[in-house]
């Protein structure tokens, strides 16, 4: 499992003085980062070979400003050429929301989705946790 700890800024709440619902995607991708460098370890957007398919959130309870948050990420599942990223953030010892995103090893030149090389499966492997 990753673990990222964010302070939540002023600038991400709402009128309600709670983090803003659309903030939570963007520190997702953010938890991400790790297991973008298992495929791209400079992050060189020129070799990228990740595309994004599909993201859900739960909001489980409100996030607060002034309070830490805890993201964590693992990998739920592993496919051919896609596998499934769970994330939660944590806030006080509490979980308040979750993720699922789905991503596809993508080869841009031809357009298509390209199957996961055995060397990234298997350092993809250390970070597997089903649910």
């Amino acid at each position: 499992m990753f673990e990222l700890q964010l302070t939540p800024r002023f600038m991400e709440t709402d009128a309600l003085g709670h983090i803003n619902n659309t903030v939570i995607p963007v520190w997702f991708e953010e938890g991400r980062t790790p297991i973008f460098e298992l495929f791209v370890p400079t992050l060189d957007l020129k070799r990228w070979n990740l595309i994004l398919a599909k993201i859900s959130v739960d909001f489980v309870a409100q996030i607060y400003y002034g309070s830490p948050v805890l993201i964590q990420t693992s990998i739920s599942k592993i496919g051919n050429s896609s596998f499934e990223v769970a994330q939660q953030v944590v806030q006080d010892d509490k979980v308040v929301a979750q993720g699922l995103a789905v991503m596809v090893h993508f080869d841009y030149e031809h357009q298509r989705a390209a199957p996961i090389p055995t060397d990234i499966r298997t350092k993809m492997t250390e970070h597997l946790q089903l649910a």
